[in-house]
């Protein structure tokens, strides 16, 4: 059995491509949805879960993979409210456990889910990609973090709801006791607190790296290499708490062998993010092409550790760049259509020619 191959869907009336769309791409049998309306810490209904499903079901897509079941902010700050908000994200599994998902894609990033400074950078050859100034990530998150809800043409993002952005001061004041230690410790209670759950429903819990990998705005960052890694494997060694391995986030930092990681791992790591990161000296980055030679992540590496390991987890593309066409108003910074299905038939060559040359080894 081969890898998994998924495709992040926004939803119904939240998605400009279609499910008809994305049956025409070879491979993918997931599609990796979410609830996108829901606020952290609410329960997310059956009947709501139900409707997704209806949508999925005459295309023949399962529905294993959700991304993401946001953590709410006050289990993050360990706040006494936390065991509530728990309550509720028990209550979410047991209900997901019913639809036969499998993977539960979070992270537990401090107010920021993701952080870049141009959400349609133009590159060389004509196309768009996200992008990261280093020199733009100073004193002031309002400024980022204006620029990018005033570029989003009305769509929304995981993580960056605007009545949460709205409050910016005050999650940053509700951050600022939270030092790098007690948000390990509150993430051990997190998961320590829900892991018999996942055991009763069979679903695993797959953390994302923190994305960029290191503290921004003053922010700790926990998951940003092989060393803190490690740590979140061992601090709470259930095999039902994962990984989401996400090559771009951990390869924006040029340090990380993301194929020597994965083949540590391969076992944890429930579901894959696969896309490609280019670095320049003054430390920014774009993203870019899927292509192994378009950036610095070393993709083709890292497709064939997962197939050595006999990987056959879930795997999505990630961010791809935006051609032909798709820019603002018309798609979501990095989940475009197009780039995305080339990332998905380039790591299906990869994998077919490894599978073929195991087959021509025996």
């Amino acid at each position: 059995m081969a890898m998994q191959m998924g495709f992040r869907w926004y939803g119904e009336g939240n998605d400009g491509i279609s499910l008809s769309d994305i049956k025409q791409i070879p491979g993918v049998t997931s599609i990796v949805w979410a609830l996108h309306h829901k606020q952290p810490g609410e329960v997310w209904e059956k009947e709501e879960i139900a409707e997704v499903q209806k949508q999925l079901a005459p295309y023949g897509f399962n529905m294993d993979v959700v991304e993401s079941v946001n953590v709410h902010d006050d289990i993050k700050v360990g706040l006494p409210t936390r065991d509530q908000y728990i309550e509720n994200y028990k209550q979410t599994i047991r209900n997901l456990k019913e639809f036969g998902v499998k993977v539960i894609c979070y992270n537990f990033m401090p107010v920021f889910d993701w952080t870049r400074t141009d959400l349609f950078h133009p590159l060389p050859d004509g196309s768009t990609a996200l992008y990261y100034e280093k020199s733009k990530i100073q004193d002031d998150p309002k400024e980022m973090a204006n620029y990018i809800l005033n570029n989003l043409n009305g769509l929304t993002f995981p993580g960056w709801e605007p009545e949460r952005m709205a409050r910016l001061d005050e999650l940053f004041e509700m951050y600022r006791p939270v030092t790098k230690e007690k948000l390990w410790e509150n993430l051990k209670y997190f998961l320590e607190a829900i892991m018999p759950v996942c055991e009763e429903c069979d679903i695993k819990m797959a953390i994302h790296q923190d994305d960029p990998p290191w503290d921004i705005f003053g922010l700790p960052r926990l998951l940003v290499d092989e060393a803190s890694i490690d740590r979140f494997l061992t601090m709470v060694d259930n095999p039902y708490n994962c990984l989401t391995l996400c090559s771009g986030s951990l390869g924006a930092n040029p340090d990380n062998d993301i194929a020597s990681i994965v083949r540590k791992h391969c076992d944890r790591i429930a579901f894959a993010h696969i896309r490609n990161v280019k670095h320049f000296e003054n430390g920014d980055f774009t993203e870019a092409s899927h292509r192994d030679c378009d950036g610095d992540t070393h993709i083709l590496d890292i497709v064939k550790a997962y197939h050595d390991c006999g990987y056959e987890g879930y795997i999505r593309p990630d961010h791809g760049r935006h051609l032909w066409g798709e820019g603002p108003g018309t798609c979501r910074p990095g989940y475009g259509l197009y780039d995305r299905a080339l990332g998905i038939m380039y790591i299906w060559g990869i994998w077919d020619m490894l599978d073929k040359l195991d087959g021509n080894k025996q």
